[in-house]
C-alpha cells in the first residue's frame, strides 16, 4: 500500500491523498480550519499548528479559531480554558462533526437532549456546542462543589449517576476512564502553561 493510500485511509476516515509525491515526507502534519476541512502538511510544526491558546495552553489539536471559540466560553463562564480544551481533546479530538454511537454530537459531544436545554439549534456549529458545553460544565461544577473529577463524571455519565452513587464517581468503566484522562490532559495543559 503506498503512503499517501496510508494517510488517506487514517485521516479520519476522509480520503486525503497528497499529490505529487513519489516518497514520504519524514513528517506529515494534520492542520484544520476548526469547521470543515482538514489539509495534510509537510511544514515544521512551527508553521503547521496553530498559535497556542490564551495563557499559553497549547491545544493539542485546536485551530486558533478554535481556541479562540474555546477561551470565549471559558471566559464568559468561569472556567479555567484547559479544562475546555481536555475535555473537547478526549470527547471528540476537536472533531467538529463528531458523532457518538449514543447520539451525542460535536466538539463536546453534547446529548441532544443536552442540547435543547441550552438552547443549541445545531450541535455541530462550533460556537453553539462549545457554549452549551460550557454552561453545562459550569452548572456542573457548582452543583458538585467545584469538584473537577465530580463534574467531569456527571458530564459523561450524568449528574443524576454521581448523585445516586452518594457524590462518588459512578462505577462505570467508560466514565472511570474519562475521568483520570480529562484531567491528566488538563494537567499537561496546566503544566505545559508554565
Amino acid at each position: 500500500m503506498s503512503w499517501q493510500r496510508w494517510v488517506g485511509c487514517c485521516v479520519l476516515g476522509v480520503a486525503v491523498q497528497a499529490v505529487g509525491a513519489t516518497s514520504p515526507p519524514d513528517e506529515v502534519y494534520l492542520v484544520g480550519d476548526g469547521v470543515e476541512a482538514i489539509h495534510l502538511s509537510n511544514r515544521s510544526p512551527a508553521s503547521a499548528v496553530p498559535p497556542k491558546i490564551a495563557k499559553g495552553h497549547p491545544g493539542l489539536h485546536a485551530t486558533a479559531g478554535l481556541s479562540r471559540l474555546i477561551n470565549q466560553a471559558a471566559a464568559a463562564h468561569n472556567i479555567e480554558p484547559a479544562l475546555l480544551h481536555a475535555m473537547i481533546d478526549v470527547e471528540s479530538g476537536f472533531a467538529v462533526k463528531a458523532v457518538s454511537s449514543r447520539g451525542a454530537m460535536g466538539l463536546m459531544q453534547l446529548m441532544p437532549s443536552t442540547a435543547r436545554d441550552y438552547g443549541v439549534t445545531d450541535a455541530f456549529d462550533p460556537r453553539q456546542n462549545i457554549e452549551a458545553g460550557a454552561q453545562h460544565v459550569r452548572r456542573l461544577l457548582n452543583r458538585f462543589g467545584q469538584d473537577k473529577a465530580l463534574a467531569l463524571a456527571a458530564y459523561n455519565a450524568g449528574a443524576e449517576a454521581v448523585t445516586r452513587h452518594h457524590g462518588r464517581i459512578p462505577p462505570y468503566a467508560e466514565t472511570m476512564a474519562y475521568v483520570p484522562r480529562v484531567l491528566q490532559r488538563f494537567t499537561v495543559l496546566q503544566r505545559d502553561a508554565r
